[in-house]
């Protein structure tokens, strides 16, 4: 067996630094994370147990830890984005625009109660909602406002076409990790076409 890599994942309270929207709050949360895994290094070292590689960081703080020059390799989600990390703020106070979505959770509306509210088929059983509730994508319109096990509610705050009884809407989950989690697929889209389909692997493997 060959020590190789130390995991650095800090979890401060009462946020996690990725996602401390703020972007003078990051880089203070992003320091102590950084030195903690660099004293962790170098106790090994000390040792006699070398670390080929660093493993950390996060889409919502990775600019910091990358310029920190403790980490060899960064740990993000950019690929995919969520809502949560949506809701970081660049240095000028504007939403972080450095990635977009990817990943969205594809929703049917079943019902319009009123005009200022809408019913979804996508609740908890669905999404992920530890890191808050899902955008409603394309839609400036719509706030998904409460979910049930299988149901989540809109609500409408304007005129809009595209929330008809049947009509399918986008929704960017709250975190992406876990709502990965409860599918078997993703199902791969370029230029509105299905492009491929991709087995989930890991789909609730706990042990």
């Amino acid at each position: 067996m060959r020590y190789d890599d130390v995991f650095s994942w800090h979890i401060p309270e009462p946020r996690h630094p990725n996602t401390f929207c703020g972007w003078d709050e990051r880089p203070q949360a992003i320091a102590q994370a950084a030195d903690k895994a660099a004293h962790s290094r170098d106790l090994l070292a000390r040792h006699g147990i070398a670390c080929r590689t660093i493993t950390g960081a996060g889409t919502g703080s990775f600019e910091f830890e990358t310029v920190s020059g403790v980490y060899t390799e960064l740990r993000c989600s950019y690929i995919f984005m969520d809502a949560d990390y949506g809701r970081n703020l660049d240095r000028d106070g504007a939403p972080a625009k450095a990635f977009e979505p990817s990943l969205f959770v594809w929703a049917t509306v079943m019902s319009r109660p009123t005009e200022d509210r809408a019913i979804v088929d996508a609740g908890l059983k669905a999404l992920a909602f530890d890191s808050g509730a899902p955008l409603v994508g394309d839609e400036p319109a719509a706030t998904y406002e409460r979910a049930s096990d299988e149901h989540g509610r809109l609500g409408i705050s304007g005129a809009t076409t595209r929330l008809g009884l049947g009509n399918k809407i986008r929704l960017v989950p709250g975190h992406c990790d876990p709502t990965v989690n409860l599918y078997d697929w993703y199902v791969a889209i370029r230029a509105n076409r299905v492009e491929q389909l991709w087995p989930i692997t890991a789909r609730g493997t706990v042990y």
